[in-house]
């Protein structure tokens, strides 16, 4: 494992005093993999409760933002998000001698458990952590000073979160299943209803409003063979038909869906899968440590990282009950061949933009941002779950795999795909040129 010293910061009568890394008190050496290891468990626990994917970005991000503060606070090469993102206030300041590494690690843990359902899980994960860092020998005054900064860092990124307008959006109106032709209908074998109709009117992070990146319309529904929407069915249905060994990975690597039902004869049940923001959060772990980035650098990868995924979902919900278009498994089956499946199973909302497309085209050029155009690395992140690890020349080779994955697992069109992806990019590279984390 490697380690690195933590940073101590002083407060006193006299403002703040940064030391560099190797001027810093040595007070206990801890691993960044602490950082790594809690994002890890906040997915594996994203995974066990079942969220949507544009809920799972949100979880994602406020833990990580939390995180990211704490150290743009004790760190003069980077600023900090307050007055950059959306109502973001600054943070409070620390009370005495404290280290940002214990006090960002504690907050990330903390904002995790406040959004998901398995409490005990993220806080037994975090108490373990604790436990080790005391035991490596970390000055009692700076522990607890350290904690109540991250206590009071996590209180206010909370209070922030909650008013994102996500409470008021869990009693709003179902959505209504329209009798139109061109109009999305529950698919099988679950006929979900469709998940988070409203999720366009949660607060984005970065960008200024949840139609900012509007794509071009979708290809209007016409059913005539002629025609171009026709067109772009069959090219879904042929596909599916004469898939190879490849295009079968590729689709299944990038599935990520965590609605998939199995039905063996009268019983039903969930197959649990990592979100699209999960597997993308955990390609950004994967660059921080091919790269050995140091604490500071990774918050900032998963921040950023993680903004881009939830400021993509919000986007693309907000195309896909626009157009509300029906999905090619509907059309297939009820003008084409009514035995026809596609080799994922359908998730339960309308079809246009790709989701895969946009988020991991706005991650992708996060993750560009930071290590470059020509990062290669090997994709393991779902190796865990079973599924086979893939190698890519940089993250826009990933992304547009990612996009091109869902023709091969017939759950979208041509236009969803590119124009998907245009949409993530365009998002992504405007969230970059916005923010700025680094200090020039």
């Amino acid at each position: 494992m490697r380690l690195k010293g933590w940073l101590i910061f002083m407060i006193g009568c006299a403002g703040a005093v940064m030391f560099s890394c190797e001027e810093a008190p040595k007070n206990v050496d801890v691993s960044v993999d602490y950082m790594h290891s809690s994002m890890q468990n906040l997915t594996d626990v994203i995974v066990h409760d079942i969220f949507s994917p544009p809920v799972a970005a949100r979880i994602y991000a406020y833990p990580s933002i939390g995180a990211y503060e704490i150290m743009a606070a004790t760190d003069s090469s980077y600023r900090s998000l307050a007055g950059q993102l959306n109502d973001l206030t600054s943070i409070p300041q620390p009370e005495g001698e404290v280290d940002p590494e214990i006090a960002a690690v504690h907050a990330f843990n903390l904002l995790g458990k406040k959004y998901i359902f398995s409490e005990d899980r993220v806080m037994a994960f975090h108490d373990s952590i604790m436990t080790d860092i005391r035991k490596l020998g970390v000055d009692e005054e700076v522990y607890t000073n350290s904690v109540n900064w991250g206590d009071a860092v996590a209180a206010h990124i909370a209070e922030w979160s909650n008013l994102d307008n996500y409470s008021e959006s869990r009693s709003f109106m179902k959505h209504t299943v329209s009798s139109d032709p061109d109009s999305w209908q529950p698919t099988p074998p679950a006929y979900m209803e469709a998940i988070e109709p409203h999720w366009s009117s949660i607060r984005t992070f970065a960008i200024d409003s949840a139609d900012q990146f509007t794509p071009e319309r979708p290809t209007a529904f016409n059913v005539d063979p002629e025609s171009q929407f026709y067109k772009e069915v069959m090219e879904v249905y042929e596909t599916g038909k004469s898939l190879d060994e490849e295009q079968s990975e590729i689709a299944s690597f990038w599935d990520c869906n965590p609605y998939v039902m199995n039905v063996h004869g009268h019983v039903m049940f969930a197959t649990k899968k990592i979100t699209p923001g999960g597997h993308w959060m955990g390609i950004a772990k994967i660059a921080a440590q091919l790269d050995n980035a140091d604490f500071a650098k990774t918050v900032y990868t998963y921040a950023l990282t993680a903004i881009a995924l939830s400021d993509g979902f919000i986007s693309c919900w907000d195309e896909k009950y626009r157009s509300n278009l029906i999905r090619p498994e509907t059309v297939i089956n009820r003008y084409i061949d009514e035995e026809w499946t596609p080799l994922l199973q359908t998730p339960p909302f309308p079809e246009y933009t790709s989701g895969h497309s946009v988020i991991s085209g706005a991650a992708g050029e996060a993750l560009t941002s930071i290590y470059g155009e020509n990062f290669a690395f090997v994709d393991s992140t779902e190796a865990k779950y079973g599924l086979p690890i893939r190698s890519f020349e940089s993250f826009r080779d990933a992304s547009s795999e990612a996009a091109i994955s869902r023709l091969y697992g017939g759950i979208h069109y041509r236009p969803a795909i590119d124009n998907g992806i245009t949409q993530g990019r365009a998002l992504g590279n405007y969230i970059v040129d916005k923010l700025q984390f680094r200090e020039e």
